[in-house]
């Protein structure tokens, strides 16, 4: 009768969240989500979980519950449901999300079902899941309370007090209060803004700001934002309608997570606030406020060619201006964001991001504020820390600390870890071998530490190809051709090549 809590990814790192829990010989995942590949990764895509353990005990696999739909969520579960068959419980808006992830991972065969986080109730095999509506950066974010034949935990992946979101749609502390009232085992909550004292503010002291910033400009404005935080694009277009100022959606990515967020009722906005990039082109551009995907810089994003004046349609001029309304860039995405914004300088755009501007963007995730009154608000036996580096974890323990929990209550996991609970008691369990599996292109975990070894050798120094041409006999016609790339330049260094041919030769 015991239960078993596995953190299969999603501690030490802020990404790739993707929990196991396991009772009479029967597995519910919570979340499946990626992560992105940091500066000793070059050509790598995305980086995914290890479903070593999970596809070993697939017959044991009974449903996954998702919590919310940023893709450090979501993101691996096209990877996971091409290799196993499990029906998946998330909210409105995360479903919506979820299908038009699959069919772009041509994903047809898998079972949704879509609960209401202010009164849904279900069971999945063992288990029963209360959802609970809580705030974060994007709508229809929810925790979980979970009844298990050891008790019931709270599982709470990121979360914030706002009272006043941006949606109307405020923590419901009443339901978490309610569901809490039974004896809490365990919860296992966001660990990210532990270590900033006082509460994270709301998301609506944004809009405000953003006004402030663009409100006399004389041309196009552009701004770009974390395509799922759904919230920051109402206020845009609330902005943009105080301005008089059409919005147009560049970028897949924004234009798809939008009209899905429309389509719900999530997003709101006057028919003819928002219109195509077609019909863009008939206004003066100081009617117009374009969002654009990309706000990390990425790679091939809107903003990164619009940046480099590669974009097909859409061109940024001198005097005009951007706006970053995201979180810092995180370490593995940094370079790339400096690069654009360094671009965007360079053309005399007038750039405002977190460094140079303050009030342009709020975290998602609770201050020590609301982490405490999240423990005052459950009153659980154990905590577990989810969602962040060892530096967050131990800031969350060490607050745990300072309100009352002993250290044999408090629980920090590594991938692969897990607590078993049985009768009371709790230890740990067998450690689980994982490892980072990272996707390139349509290649899924076949590359590794040596090739990414040879990637950055090759990065670092280049490669130089010499061609010869053997006649029948297998003697030398002519002189090698050299190709170099990465190691000097041809048209400078064409002596240099010349000489190394001849001497080849």
């Amino acid at each position: 009768m015991s239960l078993k809590f596995i953190a299969l990814s999603g501690t030490v790192s802020v990404t790739e969240n993707l929990y196991v829990y396991e009772a009479n010989g029967k597995m519910l995942i919570v979340d499946c989500g990626v992560g992105f590949p940091d500066l000793e990764m070059p050509g790598v895509d995305l980086v995914i979980p290890d479903f070593s353990y999970i596809l070993k005990n697939k017959e044991k696999l009974v449903g996954i519950v998702v919590s919310q739909g940023h893709e450090d969520h979501i993101g691996a579960l096209p990877f996971l449901l091409k290799e196993v068959s499990a029906p998946i419980w998330s909210s409105p808006l995360v479903t919506e999300f979820l299908k038009d992830k699959f069919k772009d991972y041509g994903l047809s065969s898998y079972k949704i079902n879509t609960f209401n986080p202010e009164m849904s109730e279900f069971e999945i095999g063992p288990f029963k899941v209360y959802p609970f509506r809580v705030t974060h950066s994007v709508p229809d974010t929810v925790g979980f309370a979970i009844d298990t034949p050891e008790g019931r935990i709270f599982h709470v992946p990121e979360h914030k007090m706002d009272q006043n979101p941006v949606d109307g749609m405020p923590f419901d502390k009443d339901r978490a209060r309610k569901l809490a009232e039974a004896n809490v085992l365990f919860l296992a909550s966001d660990c990210l803004g532990a270590n900033k004292p006082g509460f994270t503010p709301g998301e609506t002291e944004i809009e405000g700001n953003l006004y402030n910033i663009v409100k006399d400009a004389k041309t196009a404005i552009f701004a770009t934002a974390i395509s799922s935080n759904i919230g920051r694009f109402q206020q845009m277009i609330n902005v943009a309608g105080k301005l008089g100022r059409k919005v147009v959606f560049i970028g897949r990515s924004i234009q798809k997570k939008t009209e899905i967020a429309y389509n719900l009722g999530y997003l709101r906005y006057p028919p003819g606030t928002v219109i195509s990039l077609t019909e863009s082109d008939k206004l003066p551009r100081q009617e117009l406020l374009y969002i654009v995907s990309g706000c990390y810089g990425q790679v091939g994003s809107s903003l990164y060619r619009i940046a480099i004046d590669e974009h097909e349609k859409v061109k940024i001029q001198a005097g005009e201006m951007m706006v970053f309304s995201a979180d810092p860039a995180p370490p593995y995405t940094k370079e790339s964001e400096d690069f654009v914004i360094d671009q965007l300088m360079d053309k005399g755009v007038d750039v405002h991001y977190y460094d140079l501007t303050e009030g342009l963007y709020v975290s998602g995730h609770g201050s020590q504020g609301d982490i405490v009154e999240l423990f005052n608000m459950i009153k659980p036996k154990h905590l577990i820390p989810v969602g962040g580096t060892i530096r967050f974890m131990h800031a969350y323990k060490k607050l745990a600390s300072r309100n009352g929990f002993t250290s044999s209550q408090i629980h920090t996991l590594k991938p692969g870890e897990s607590l078993i609970f049985d009768n009371g008691s709790v230890k740990m369990g067998e450690k689980i071998s994982v490892k980072a599996v990272l996707v390139h292109g349509l290649g899924v975990g076949d590359v590794g530490k040596v090739v990414l070894g040879d990637r950055a050798i090759l990065g670092n120094e280049g490669v130089v190809v010499v061609i010869y041409k053997l006649d029948k006999g297998g003697q030398i016609v002519g002189m090698p051709e050299i190709i170099s790339r990465g190691f000097v330049f041809e048209k400078i260094s064409k002596d240099f090549l010349k000489e190394t041919s001849e001497r080849l030769r």
